[in-house]
């Protein structure tokens, strides 16, 4: 087998280790001794551990999401390995985080890895889809109808950018997953109550 193969292989076998890695459950067992899968709707992930245990620690959590999406796209290019092999690493993290090893393949939807995948890829475009995520959550005040509505630009971003049809191809496929994936969830998800974060609590220490 050409060494490059085996390469991409590992790299993206790493990928799926990666972002198996649960961060929202270990973030909420640590912070509220409750198991996350067992709470909220069910997701294992950062908008979950926000609702139910806190702002600081939902930060926490989404920083561990997006970091496991960023390091798989920069072991890929490490590597030298070429894009499709690249785009395959981080897709590998995305699923690793939706079917994890360790929480017996229920997790989550992945939305803050893939931002951690083309935050390393594509950054101008993801930062302009996250300016258009937090106008939307201004205007809705609902995190997940929030993503429904600004994912779709990804793609679109991503083509003004950077004109690579590899990229954009991948945004476009991950988006339409996400969106089909989700469209009978999303109701359920508007009947759950979202609490004012305190942002006092990301300074306060207990006492």
């Amino acid at each position: 087998m050409p060494a490059g193969i085996v390469s991409g292989l590992v790299a993206t076998l790493i990928g799926y280790f990666l972002g198996s890695i649960p961060f929202a459950y270990i973030v909420t067992r640590l912070a509220k001794g409750a198991d996350i899968r067992k709470i909220d709707t069910g997701n294992v992930g950062a908008g979950a551990v926000f609702r139910q245990v806190g702002i600081r620690a939902g930060i926490i959590t989404a920083i561990g999401d997006i970091a496991k999406g960023s390091a798989a796209v920069l072991i890929a290019r490490a590597l030298s390995l070429p894009l499709p092999w690249v785009l395959a690493t981080g897709a590998a993290a995305w699923i690793g985080h939706m079917y994890p090893l360790y929480l017996k393949f229920k997790g989550g939807q992945g939305v803050a890895t893939i931002i951690g995948v083309f935050l390393v890829l594509t950054p101008k475009a993801i930062g302009c889809n996250l300016l258009l995520l937090g106008i939307a959550l201004l205007l809705v005040r609902h995190l997940a109808m929030s993503i429904f509505l600004s994912s779709p630009f990804l793609p679109l971003l991503i083509w003004l950018f950077y004109s690579s049809l590899w990229l954009t191809f991948h945004a476009l496929a991950i988006v339409l997953y996400l969106m089909l994936r989700n469209r009978h969830g999303l109701p359920a998800l508007k009947t759950i109550r979202l609490h004012k974060p305190d942002l006092s609590s990301l300074w306060r220490r207990k006492r």
